[in-house]
């Protein structure tokens, strides 16, 4: 049964408490310091079924150091509204497009992972932002323990292309640490090449996007189009915004040039001074492409990496968060 939720939102305030269908499959992982609650990948009854996140590692809450770090950052949800997600949530980007969507003729399949096979329509372009229908969700396996939650989802053979795709959220024991640990094995008879990022949608403490936020690269920022000058400043390496954002108003960068080609390029801090809380990102893969997106609920850089995996082959990779106190 699909659920439509109309959710209002005033220019002062976000929804602290998200609303989640009672029968979307939940879990709660906890380490003492840090608590998240986490919703799981099902093709019925799922919170998130759209085509264009990865179902797996979605967080609505996490807490830690009493700072709240998701949350809902959208108006109206839909469990096929392709951004109706919550939390560090990843995509899978093959160029700007599904895995072997070219190929496919109208009917066939192409392949989303984290989501599974999906059927390309009679379309002139492909459609990141729509949800396509889903032919095969293949098959996932969810296992949790107290302070971690482990997804498998195993894809079989579509026009080539299978895998198994592994990731497991797990939190530091007695630190404010969580990792985010990957392992695509294509199965396939094709090779899988695509760029992944993660989306991040940070909601601290529900403060709105303004002169309390910022977000730190550790290299020197040159956007392709430059940030609007009255609502933003780009200084070297930093974002700081001059003003509080309202509704429609939206600060972007994005940049596909300009990295070292080492891992060292993937950290990233975003802090909010008001509520005294930070967090900070790290990659163990080069950073090929950058898109930091904001709007008034919420900040997410979105830091992409290459993922090259051979037939027979598999390819790791992981996040670190690490979530502290801003003075």
């Amino acid at each position: 049964m699909r659920l439509t939720v109309a959710l209002l939102m005033s220019l002062t305030a976000f929804a602290a408490d998200p609303v989640i269908p009672p029968d979307a499959p939940q879990a709660e992982i906890s380490n003492g310091v840090i608590t998240a609650k986490l919703l799981m990948p099902d093709a019925q009854k799922g919170y998130y079924r759209g085509t264009r996140f990865d179902w797996s590692g979605q967080i609505y809450s996490l807490r830690a150091n009493n700072h709240e770090y998701f949350g809902q950052w959208f108006q109206r949800y839909d469990p096929k509204i392709n951004d109706a997600i919550m939390g560090p949530v990843e995509e899978f980007m093959p160029g700007e497009k599904g895995l072997g969507y070219d190929e496919a003729k109208p009917g066939e399949e192409f392949i989303r992972i984290g989501v599974g096979a999906v059927r390309k329509p009679d379309e002139k372009a492909y459609q990141r932002f729509q949800t396509y229908e889903i032919t095969d969700s293949g098959k996932w396996t969810v296992k949790t323990g107290k302070d971690w939650a482990e997804y498998t989802q195993d894809l079989p053979a579509h026009n080539g292309y299978a895998y198994r795709y592994t990731k497991r959220i797990s939190l530091a024991k007695g630190k404010p640490e969580m990792t985010i640990e990957h392992t695509l094995k294509n199965t396939g008879t094709k090779k899988i090449s695509a760029q992944q990022y993660n989306h991040n949608f940070f909601v601290i403490d529900d403060q709105p996007t303004g002169p309390d936020s910022s977000v730190k690269f550790p290299f020197d920022l040159k956007p392709q189009k430059p940030v609007p000058a009255d609502l933003a400043e780009i200084k070297g390496r930093d974002v700081g915004y001059l003003k509080e954002l309202q509704r429609g108003q939206t600060v972007m960068i994005e940049m596909s040039d300009g990295f070292s080609g080492k891992a060292s390029d993937y950290d990233i801090r975003v802090e909010n001074k008001k509520a005294g809380a930070g967090v900070r990102i790290q990659g163990d893969q080069p950073v090929t492409k950058l898109v930091y997106w904001s709007i008034r609920p919420t900040t997410c850089p979105e830091a992409y990496v290459p993922i090259n995996v051979e037939p027979g082959k598999q390819s790791k990779w992981t996040y670190k968060y690490t979530f502290y106190e801003v003075k």
